[in-house]
């Protein structure tokens, strides 16, 4: 089996309205072929299980920028050591605990003199502004766990982003916001979870889809990676030199890449 491991924003969901229709076809020849589709995102758990429960997908998730592998009950089989059973999930975390993240965001933007500004301080209103969603998925996207998005409102992002890496967190950028993690990206989650396909599946391939630079690391965990086009392509395809890029952004550009691979 193939196990296609996506990013959802501008990837496999268009960068602005969120559409993913026109991928719908591959998604589809994906399932009849019996291949795993993997949603690896930075988007919170409640929002990314409502996507993958509309997609009518069955396969695990990883959310939160690899803050934690999400698994159906039972696709391994037994859960696997350490996991949590929440929500109808296995939950194996990966991350820090979402309160530790917004504390530490405010003591780097204090002691950076910049002015961030994290969803923690943001109401649903605030959030479906900067995002797009509709409030009732902008609520869902609040609700965090391993992960603070922030923006910078004011001073040199650069002078943050150190004092965040001088604290012992990390950061990463999407296309919209910057995160602020501990211990966890979508790459270790990738090894985590490719693992454990090896160990319980008859893997033959990893395959990544991906358009922002916080999908760098695990694009080049996989054995085959696409970049779907956006504002970050030029600086993403020299962090992932060996990827090919789709012909166009978004959804359309996300099944042509599963399509080849497939073909190939």
């Amino acid at each position: 089996m193939f196990v296609f491991f996506t990013d959802l924003d501008g990837t496999l969901l268009d960068h602005h309205s969120y559409d993913w229709q026109p991928a719908r076809p591959a998604i589809q020849r994906l399932q009849a072929l019996h291949h795993a589709l993997v949603l690896t995102t930075s988007k919170a758990r409640a929002e990314v299980t409502q996507l993958h429960a509309s997609m009518g997908l069955t396969d695990p998730i990883i959310v939160e920028n690899g803050g934690a592998l999400c698994l159906p009950p039972g696709y391994f089989g037994a859960p696997p050591q350490g996991a949590l059973h929440r929500d109808g999930w296995d939950i194996l975390e990966l991350g820090t605990p979402y309160p530790v993240l917004v504390d530490a965001l405010r003591r780097a933007a204090a002691s950076s003199r910049v002015h961030a500004r994290g969803f923690s301080e943001m109401d649903i209103e605030e959030v479906a502004r900067r995002t797009g969603l509709p409030p009732e998925t902008a609520r869902l996207s609040h609700q965090r766990e391993y992960d603070e998005p922030f923006v910078v409102e004011e001073g040199d992002p650069a002078m943050l982003c150190s004092a965040i890496e001088a604290a012992g967190f990390q950061w990463t950028r999407g296309g919209r916001f910057f995160h602020i993690i501990q211990g966890c990206d979508k790459a270790k989650a990738v090894h985590a979870l490719t693992a454990l396909y090896r160990l319980h599946r008859p893997l033959q391939r990893t395959i990544g889809l991906g358009d922002g630079l916080n999908d760098a690391k695990f694009l080049r965990a996989v054995d085959s990676a696409w970049l779907i086009p956006s504002a970050q392509t030029a600086q993403l395809a020299l962090l992932v030199p060996n990827a090919r890029i789709a012909p166009h952004p978004g959804p359309t550009g996300w099944a042509h890449a599963v399509t080849s691979e497939l073909a190939a």
